[in-house]
């Protein structure tokens, strides 16, 4: 464990509950002493097994087994919950024309592929993105029924974001999500050498 400071957005803070059992607050609004840990989903799992929570706020608390599991569903129901705001805002655009004709407008300011889609879908809408010099990032973090529900449509597998709030609130959240899961926003594989922070907070500054 370490004593390194990090923006709030680069951390998670965690609570004890009345009953002695540990919460992810991933929007730091719970009451109540808490620990804050750099959001790894590894860091986590490590402060978990190792006691850091209880050494941290100096009292016995219960760190559930999957607590790195559970952070990562609560930060994956975050991004797509904002997604879902954002499509209710007007500033999203699905299926494969579309999208293409929103990078040749140039108007995008996030590209949605899923996961579980097509590499020659992908392939092709790369190429578009760079025939209009698009910067936007692409975001393959989540599979086709989860981007259905959230955008209340069917066989989801392209999305454009229009510039503005809502996207940029949308992907800020998946590069948090991104982080956590050690990958990159688009889905693949990256590498960080950052380290564990597990540092009591009870309504001081957040580090």
């Amino acid at each position: 464990m370490t004593r390194q400071r990090g923006a709030p957005e680069a951390m998670i803070r965690f609570v004890c509950g009345p009953d002695g059992a540990l919460a992810p607050d991933i929007k730091s609004r719970l009451p109540g002493r808490g620990v804050w840990v750099t959001a790894r989903a590894d860091l986590v799992e490590q402060a978990a097994r190792k006691r850091l929570f209880a050494r941290s706020l100096k009292t016995q608390v219960d760190a559930a087994p999957q607590l790195a599991d559970d952070v990562d569903r609560l930060l994956e129901a975050d991004c797509l919950q904002m997604l879902s705001l954002a499509n209710k805002a007007g500033a999203v655009m699905a299926g494969f024309g579309k999208v293409a004709d929103s990078l040749a407008q140039g108007s995008v300011g996030a590209l949605i592929e899923a996961n579980d889609g097509g590499e020659d879908g992908k392939r092709k809408l790369a190429q578009a993105a760079r025939r209009a010099g698009s910067t936007a990032p692409v975001i393959g973090l989540f599979s086709s029924p989860q981007l259905d529900l959230a955008l209340g449509r069917t066989n989801v597998i392209h999305a454009a974001l229009a510039e503005g709030g809502p996207t940029t609130a949308f992907v800020a959240r998946c590069r948090r999500l991104a982080a956590y899961r050690g990958v990159s926003v688009d889905g693949a594989t990256a590498t960080t050498d950052d380290e564990i922070e597990a540092r009591p907070n009870g309504g001081a500054k957040k580090g």
